[in-house]
Parts: structure tokens; C-alpha cells; sequence
């Protein structure tokens, strides 16, 4: 798992640059049509999640206890609630949002693999 936390990690924080820049460009599209949707900047909250996520994983990829896992399915899951709630016009959100629960699943399986 050590190998997956480092890729995933750092497939995350990649992602937190995409995210956003699509996010941003999602929040300017509700803006200019009125529709009242608030996928962008939930898009946002998800790009700064993934983010987090991401420094977590790698931070903790070699750590012995639960507690980096444990942060891991708090921010994964939390981001993938946000995003799934909220994507609206912004549909690539979904998909973000599936990687998000990817990873906090992964997480829970770490913690019972390593279960003592």
C-alpha cells in the first residue's frame, strides 16, 4: 500500500491543478448565466480536498499507526460528498468525486489489511 499511497498522492495533487482551473472556469459559466448552481465553487472546495488528500498520502505512505488513514477517508470522503452533491453543470465533477471515494475506500482497506 505504500506504493499506492505515494501514486495516488501524487496523482491527487497533480489533479488539484485541473480540477481547479475547470472549477474556476465553471464558477465564471454559473456567474454569466444566472442559473444559481454552486459547482464551481464546490469544485473548488473538492480541488483543496484532493489537495490535502494528496500531501497526506505521501506525508504518511510510510507511517506504522491508523491515524494517516484515518485523515485520508475524512478529507477523501468529505470531498466526494461535496462533489456529489453539488455537481450540477460542472459533471466532470462526478468523476473527480469518483477518485476521491477510490481513494478513501483504498484507505479503508489499509486499515484492516493491517489490522493487528
Amino acid at each position: 500500500m505504500k506504493v499506492w499511497k505515494l501514486v495516488s498522492g501524487i496523482i491527487s495533487m497533480v489533479l488539484f491543478g485541473l480540477v481547479a482551473f475547470q472549477s474556476c472556469a465553471a464558477g465564471v459559466s454559473n456567474a454569466l448565466e444566472q442559473n444559481g448552481e454552486s459547482s464551481g465553487s464546490a469544485g473548488i472546495i473538492v480541488a483543496f480536498l484532493m489537495l490535502a488528500g494528496g500531501i497526506v498520502s505521501v506525508a504518511t505512505r510510510k507511517a506504522v499507526g491508523k491515524g494517516g488513514n484515518i485523515a485520508l477517508i475524512v478529507l477523501f470522503c468529505l470531498a466526494a460528498l461535496i462533489g456529489f452533491t453539488n455537481y450540477g453543470s460542472y459533471s466532470d465533477l462526478k468523476i473527480w468525486s469518483g477518485w476521491c471515494v477510490i481513494n478513501a475506500v483504498l484507505a479503508v482497506v489499509d486499515i484492516v489489511k493491517n489490522k493487528k
